[in-house]
């Protein structure tokens, strides 16, 4: 999760976070990729997740990955991140460790981060005795091994979502998350990649299924972090049938967003527990927490990373409905939808792919892809088939692009391991739980030995 924004002045009016959002339209020259991914790091002696002051702990891995050139990232006397130009690491509540990479031109560039990032973590893993897992919820610890980081965020957080939702404390301590941040041009652009990133959501996370245990057992699903987001709260979370509706906008968005409550406001150093609390009440001074507090565009961006649906809008679009996994499969994410969002045709045709499906179908799909993943039937076929779709549109997409690296190899080929997955008919999760019935014989410490850093 994202550490404090800054995004500008007063807000003086609705029409300021209006423009906010618009201000995010760049031209097609500009448009950047940017990918985050979070990995769950551990203990390879005692395969336990690790603390934030023990050794190895936390706080040793960010302060080993400096000398490569990382600026840490305080809060009061704590390092929670690390800064390196416009990348950044930072610390999820239970410690996952979170690359959010810079804005870049290419896909070879963003494999160039990610690559760069292992070999980094790596190294200084390996010297204080801990181990990096690619996963989309912790396999075996229970909550209560989990020990919270010292981000004042989260204290509010944890407190609170007991409150509005079932998996809140799920979510916050055990789930890993790989994403990808696209440009749009403009308001129209951002609608239409809006609408196909909410309704193709599903198919990524059959994609990317790689959740199939919790604490140590099975846990009945392909994508139990999916599953988890269905019921964290519902009041910022979810496939926003709204962004479907005639008229929608950048203005409808901040309507939406105003609704949503807050959980805090960070000023001089400390954040501030306004917990269920809406920004519109805010704006309005209405809040006796913040009576004496004007509310500013940081507020707002800050704010708007706190809103958790499929996709998110800030100054770009979010793509989240995949489970972390395996470093080779990490840039297939930002392959597969820079193909599809970032070539006219290509997002067409994906356009013409969703633009008939109804609401009730996008939200059957949603409600069974934990389960089901590839085998979730649509019309007559299955997940699998509209994934071979979304891959053979990304892949004319990125043919189109014909960005090349040095030795003239083209992007396409970051979409192989995800074509792979479809071609054999499972997703990662049923391997692994193949693995686990059959040659691990139900001994999930295989897991940490035979994946570490795969």
């Amino acid at each position: 999760m994202s550490i404090p924004q800054s995004a500008g002045g007063p807000i003086e009016s609705r029409d300021d976070l209006v423009r906010y959002l618009e201000q995010g339209g760049k031209p097609r020259a500009q448009w950047r990729i940017g990918t985050e991914h979070e990995k769950f790091v551990y203990d390879l002696a005692t395969h336990m997740p690790l603390s934030y002051a023990g050794r190895p702990g936390i706080r040793a891995l960010l302060e080993g990955m400096r000398r490569f050139g990382w600026e840490p990232v305080m809060e009061g006397d704590h390092i929670i991140g690390l800064s390196q130009g416009a990348a950044s690491i930072s610390l999820e509540p239970g410690g996952q460790f979170e690359l959010s990479g810079a804005p870049l031109r290419s896909l070879h560039q963003t494999c160039a981060e990610v690559n760069t990032h292992q070999t980094q973590v790596r190294e200084v893993a390996a010297e204080i005795g801990a181990g990096v897992l690619g996963l989309g919820f912790a396999p075996t610890w229970r909550l209560e091994d989990v020990d919270q980081m010292p981000k004042g965020r989260y204290a509010i957080m944890r407190r609170y979502m007991p409150k509005v939702g079932g998996y809140g404390l799920e979510m916050m301590f055990r789930t890993c998350t790989v994403q990808v941040n696209l440009d749009f041009a403009d308001e129209a652009d951002m609608v239409k990649k809006f609408r196909v990133a909410l309704a193709l959501q599903p198919v990524a996370t059959a994609l990317f299924a790689n959740s199939p245990f919790r604490e140590g057992q099975p846990n009945g699903f392909l994508s139990y972090r999916s599953q988890i987001w269905t019921d964290v709260d519902n009041q910022r979370a979810g496939m926003l049938p709204f962004v479907f509706e005639n008229g929608f906008g950048y203005e409808r968005y901040v309507d939406y967003a105003l609704d949503v409550p807050m959980y805090f406001v960070y000023r001089d150093g400390r954040y501030i527990d306004v917990a269920g609390k809406s920004f519109r009440d805010f704006l309005a001074r209405r809040v006796p927490e913040l009576k004496d507090i004007g509310p500013s565009l940081s507020d707002w961006a800050d704010h708007l990373t706190t809103i958790f649906p499929e996709a998110r809008l800030k100054h770009f679009l979010e793509m989240r409905g995949a489970d972390c996994g395996t470093w080779r499969r990490i840039c297939g994410l930002p392959a597969l939808w820079v193909g599809i969002l970032y070539d006219s045709m290509a997002l067409d045709a994906a356009w013409d792919l969703v633009k008939d499906w109804t609401r009730e179908e996008r939200e059957a799909m949603r409600a069974a892809v934990p389960v089901l993943a590839f085998n979730t039937p649509f019309r007559g076929r299955t997940l699998r088939d509209l994934a071979r779709d979304m891959l053979e549109i990304s892949q004319t997409g990125l043919r189109s692009r014909a960005k090349e690296d040095a030795i003239g190899t083209t992007e396409e080929g970051f979409l192989q391991p995800l074509n792979d997955l479809v071609e054999r008919g499972y997703t990662r999760a049923e391997e692994l739980l193949r693995r686990w019935r059959t040659e691990w014989n139900g001994d999930l410490s295989r897991l940490f030995t035979e994946y570490n850093f795969l």
